[in-house]
């Protein structure tokens, strides 16, 4: 079960600017799988095409997904609902898992108009870099952004 702290303060607003951290159950690294990476990559854009979101970065670590994106519609637990529930049925069946996908939950950060999208964008790139699976920031296969990922 989630944790309720996670919920406190937690409110959707159409058009507004969100970083979500997502953890898969266990920590289990899925995503070291680029199968499976595969999946949660078309998860997002499955979401993005239904209208309820405008991703602006993403990274795919080993055990858990980095998303920057501006809400269109719909609320935020709906959006997220989605995208764990089409990505976790997609993994779970190509790996013939009986076992959850993702941890219940996720971490959300609501960017106030005075945060740089950009530097938000950046932050979630250099991810790869800090946990060692690259060397600078653009060289990690599994981190897209709207902006050019330089470091």
């Amino acid at each position: 079960m989630s944790s309720p702290a996670l919920r406190i303060g937690r409110w959707s607003q159409t058009g507004n600017v969100y970083a979500i951290t997502a953890v898969t159950y266990a920590r289990r690294r899925w995503f070291s799988d680029k199968a499976n990476v595969e999946l949660l990559i078309e998860a997002l854009r499955a979401v993005e095409r239904t209208g309820r979101t405008l991703s602006l970065a993403w990274v795919v670590m080993p055990d858990h997904l980095h998303w920057l994106f501006e809400l269109r519609t719909g609320t935020l637990a709906g959006c997220m609902q989605i995208l764990k529930s089409r990505s976790g049925r997609s993994v779970g069946r190509r790996v013939d898992a009986n076992a959850p996908i993702w941890q219940p939950g996720y971490y959300d950060h609501a960017l106030r108009s005075d945060e740089c999208l950009r530097t938000q964008a950046t932050y979630i790139a250099a991810n790869p870099v800090r946990a060692g699976l690259a060397t600078c920031i653009g060289e990690y296969p599994y981190a897209w952004s709207r902006w050019p990922l330089l470091g």
